[in-house]
């Protein structure tokens, strides 16, 4: 069975503000569907050491990203491809998650999460893993 055609999210106006410098909170509050701002302040806080913060963070950038794949035309499965810089936030946010989850000792989910990257693109698990 042919896999399904790549899923390419619309730009992110989130992801533009950070790439400006804004802050990820900021960013957040001022485009809360942005699953680039939910990723940032996943990243920020599992860098903090604040793993619950980044739990919710990255659970509420990886819902963020569904929604907004499923309105692409996502059917729950195929390619959402890392060289499509919108989609980053959404796996950033998946990455984030499997981490956080791997730190609260939710293996099993952390599991799945890793597995979710890969199976959108081996190459964002690639990406992920050395940032």
């Amino acid at each position: 069975m042919p896999q399904p055609p790549a899923t390419l999210l619309p730009d992110d106006e989130g992801a533009a503000a950070l790439d400006a410098g804004q802050d990820p909170a900021a960013v957040a509050a001022a485009h809360p569907t942005s699953s680039a701002a939910w990723a940032a302040l996943a990243q920020r806080a599992l860098a903090g050491g604040e793993t619950v913060t980044a739990y919710a963070f990255a659970r509420t950038g990886y819902h963020r990203g569904l929604d907004q794949l499923r309105k692409s035309g996502w059917k729950g499965h195929g390619p959402v491809p890392w060289s499509h810089k919108p989609n980053r936030g959404f796996l950033r946010s998946l990455n984030a998650l499997s981490l956080a989850a791997a730190e609260i000792g939710e293996a099993d989910e952390a599991a799945r999460c890793a597995q979710f990257v890969r199976d959108c693109d081996p190459a964002a698990a690639d990406a992920l893993s050395s940032e």
